[in-house]
């Protein structure tokens, strides 16, 4: 998964105990418990007539520095969303609750409905007619999302929750299925201005419904590894609060769970299965590499080489190379790294794994993939496409199927808008996790590969110019795992 390298000491404000901000957890914001519902049953009801309403009003408004106008929320989720960080679950989740309140304002009994893409993956038609007057139509790329599900996050290995931990489900959700949904859908979805369409709205009530199908998958499957409430755990996690505009917050502990924020889902299942109906009422074919099933490696590239060289006082480059369009030919780059920094990687690997106090402060034992200098070029801005990143993958036989094993996430327009909303456009992929579960004949070289996955109507041509891949390593620690 991607990663703007920020870290979570940034995030939390001072805090004496869980205690001190609420003596009871039975405390909501809403008294009552609202359901909310797939888009398919939501839409025979007789809220989809208030919702059409109300989103109706609220994209016609033009009062934009009130909730109530559709503009407002586009705002928020420009200046203050977190993606590729700490909070992003947590945050859209206040994000979603604030909304809802103001639909109701406007309805009191609404709620908002979620996509269940895990059954349905075509974006429904209510959200594609093009008939003047829809309030839940815009321009989009694509509206068949099959190629960005996964089961992945619902993996019997991914029970730790926060971003930063080995085996996160905030990591590896919002690597897939959540920023291939925006890509593939396109149009302002592969913006950070993706609440410009309505079916950003459903899409996060489904990540939310998702997020809490995983907690209640049992184990250590919690937002963290304790009760907020537990004071005697100083849990700083959920300190502080998230920020939806000037005037607009809530504390991070509210959003711990969806009963204390009064609503629940119809349902909380996980998914056991991807909806193999969508290939057949798919528009496309589901080629080879659309659906990447590995027997090759991506053919290597002629990239040019860039040195080794220090990056900050803490972590250095190892080498790597520049200049690498991507188009939707599946490509690979071998990294060129001398017989002394394979070593290094393969040390700072073994460290990794190691107890933290047995180690000297300046060991290395932090590996990751950094891609800079990122560029979207012509119609690749539009979406309709991303990119699966994978390390070493072998020249042949992936007996892992799928590539699982060295994937290091996902990478589109979205990501890269994403990146560029936040500073230079640079995207980081920890890599230690996944070197960690290599044998030593796979540490021998370093290649990154870019296996092309398409919707309906990618783009051709070069899409996106990379302007420099290479291998870093850093003292830091590579995950927390008691954090």
């Amino acid at each position: 998964m991607s990663s703007l390298h920020i870290n979570r000491r940034n995030f939390v404000k001072s805090f004496t105990s869980a205690a001190a901000l609420i003596s009871f957890p039975s405390l909501v914001l809403g008294q009552t418990t609202r359901i909310r519902l797939e888009w398919q049953q939501f839409k025979t009801t007789t809220q989809y007539t208030q919702f059409l309403d109300a989103i109706k009003r609220m994209r016609a408004s033009t009062a934009t520095s009130s909730p109530s106008s559709w503009t407002y929320w586009v705002n928020a989720h420009v200046n203050y969303c977190p993606h590729g960080t700490s909070y992003f679950l947590a945050w859209h989740r206040g994000y979603l609750y604030y909304f809802e309140q103001e639909l109701r304002k406007m309805y009191p009994t609404l709620t908002l409905p979620y996509w269940d893409y895990y059954k349905y993956s075509r974006i429904p038609a209510e959200f594609t007619d093009p008939a003047t007057g829809n309030p839940l139509y815009v321009s989009r790329t694509g509206t068949n999302v099959y190629n960005a599900l996964t089961l992945a996050p619902f993996a019997s290995t991914v029970v730790n929750f926060q971003r930063g931990t080995s085996n996160a489900f905030e990591t590896s959700i919002e690597s897939q299925p959540h920023n291939p949904v925006h890509n593939l859908i396109g149009g302002e979805m592969a913006n950070m201005t993706s609440p410009r369409d309505p079916i950003f709205f459903l899409h996060h009530c489904n990540i939310d419904r998702l997020w809490y199908a995983w907690v209640r998958s049992g184990g250590k499957r919690v937002p963290y590894t304790s009760n907020p409430y537990n004071s005697s755990t100083s849990n700083s996690y959920w300190a502080g609060s998230f920020r939806y505009g000037s005037t607009m917050t809530i504390e991070r502990y509210k959003t711990y769970t969806p009963s204390w924020l009064g609503y629940d889902n119809a349902n909380n299942t996980r998914p056991t299965s991807l909806p193999l109906s969508a290939k057949v009422i798919s528009p496309f074919k589901l080629t080879q590499a659309q659906v990447p099933q590995f027997v090759t490696r991506p053919p290597d590239g002629n990239f040019p080489a860039t040195a080794a060289r220090a990056i900050s006082a803490t972590s250095r480059s190892l080498g790597g190379v520049a200049s690498v369009g991507l188009s939707e030919a599946s490509v690979s780059a071998r990294l060129p790294l001398n017989g002394t920094n394979v070593q290094v990687v393969q040390n700072a690997v073994t460290a990794a794994l190691s107890a933290p106090a047995q180690l000297a402060p300046d060991t290395v034992r932090s590996v990751k993939v950094v891609l800079e200098n990122l560029q979207l070029l012509g119609a690749g801005a539009q979406g309709g496409y991303f990119y699966k990143v994978y390390i070493n993958l072998p020249v042949s036989g992936d007996a892992t199927g799928g590539g699982e094993k060295y994937l290091l996430g996902t990478m589109g327009p979205f990501e890269i808008a994403g990146a560029s909303h936040h500073g230079s456009a640079t995207l980081e992929f920890p890599a230690t996790e996944v070197l960690s579960k290599f044998s030593s004949t796979e540490l021998q070289e370093f290649t990154v590969s870019f296996e092309r996955v398409s919707g309906e109507n990618a783009p051709r041509g070069q899409v996106l110019r990379v302007g420099e891949i290479r291998i870093e390593v850093s003292t830091d620690a590579p995950w927390n795992d008691n954090p």
